[in-house]
């Protein structure tokens, strides 16, 4: 008798899990009051069988959520200040909410397209989890029959959009195809060059080789030019791993089969901006959130997560945090005075004077 045949495991499937991570994360600190979040239930496996997550990561997955939710309310206020409605591209969306919790807000009719992109077996899991809840399907104007699942993506035609695709991959070819390319004759692109476009990256570059994300960039940096409109993009990903605290985090990685090559150029907070500046966009700013949490959250937002859980690991939850950061580009084509009074104050803005 043969002995059984040995399967190799899919390199990206420990990149894949840490999505799930997120997703458990977000849902403790909606268990917990951190932050409202009526739909990330329909992403977790077992809701009900979670466990709270220890007060260190709820703290850390509130100021994510809080930091990038204001710099992604903010574009679609500037947007709309303009006359404009405008389109965001999440890259890596995995089991993320913003499209839902944006399409039932006060800045829904702002936005003209939400588009999702990850791999397939990724956006395969969404479509499932979308087609099995009529909650979901209602926010986006569907019912879960009209959801074509199809090469692990949705094939509907509507503001919302799951598409499946390797980000590694040379752009010319993968977001030509998809995102610059009508799929009929006389049809429009599925992204339109000459709206405000808005991109985000959450633990994303940090697990791709450096000239893949650059590609990237450099793809929308030069789609956008073409049509003259603002972009935008927000990255939060870990950083500063060659201190003794960083080191252990990457060992954590390794011991789950992931590494952090898109890391490496960027080993401090002043030279996270580099990675816009370097691929044409006209601006970029980066913070900690340990910075985020002492100077950008109101004193009354402070006292009330206060209350929430006794934090006892202060000074590790500084480590952490001084690990962590969220950086935002701007790019705009044509910087004359107008635009830049137009679009030059996009970012997060000072909240505790006395920090």
């Amino acid at each position: 008798m043969f002995p059984p045949r040995l399967t190799e495991r899919d390199p990206d499937a420990s990149i894949r899990e840490t999505d799930t991570d997120a997703a458990v994360a977000r849902f403790s600190a909606v268990q917990k009051g951190y932050v409202q979040d009526p739909f990330v239930r329909y992403f977790v496996p077992r809701p009900h069988l979670q466990h709270p997550r220890p007060p260190l990561i709820n703290v850390g997955t509130y100021l994510r959520g809080t930091a990038i939710d204001e710099l992604v309310d903010e574009w679609l206020v500037q947007s709309q200040s303009v006359g404009l409605q405008c389109q965001i591209v999440s890259m890596g969306a995995g089991s993320d909410t913003r499209f839902w919790r944006l399409a039932t807000g006060k800045h829904k009719d702002t936005l003209a397209r939400y588009i999702e992109i990850d791999f397939p077996e990724v956006t395969g899991k969404k479509a499932m989890a979308m087609r099995k809840s009529r909650d979901l399907n209602e926010v986006i104007g569907i019912g879960a029959t009209d959801v074509r699942m199809s090469n692990g993506g949705i094939g509907v035609q509507t503001k919302y959009q799951l598409l499946p695709a390797d980000l590694r991959q040379p752009p010319s070819t993968t977001f030509t195809k998809l995102l610059a390319t009508p799929l009929w004759e006389g049809d429009s692109p599925l992204l339109s060059p000459s709206l405000p476009t808005l991109l985000l990256f959450e633990c994303v570059l940090a697990y791709m080789e450096p000239t893949a994300s650059d590609a990237i960039l450099r793809w929308f940096v030069d789609y956008s030019s073409s049509g003259g409109s603002p972009l935008g993009a927000i990255v939060y990903e870990m950083f500063g791993l060659e201190d003794a605290f960083g080191k252990v985090m990457v060992n954590n990685l390794k011991s789950r089969n992931v590494s952090l090559p898109g890391a490496a150029p960027y080993p401090t907070v002043d030279s996270l901006p580099l990675r816009f500046l370097n691929t044409g966009f006209t601006a970029a700013r980066a913070l900690t959130l340990r910075e985020i949490w002492k100077s950008y959250i109101s004193p009354e937002e402070l006292e009330r997560i206060s209350t929430l859980e006794m934090l006892d690991e202060v000074e590790e939850l500084d480590l952490v945090l001084e690990h962590y950061a969220v950086t935002w580009g701007l790019l705009l084509p044509n910087p004359d005075a107008a635009a830049q009074s137009q679009w030059g104050g996009w970012g997060l803005k000072r909240k505790n004077p006395c920090t």
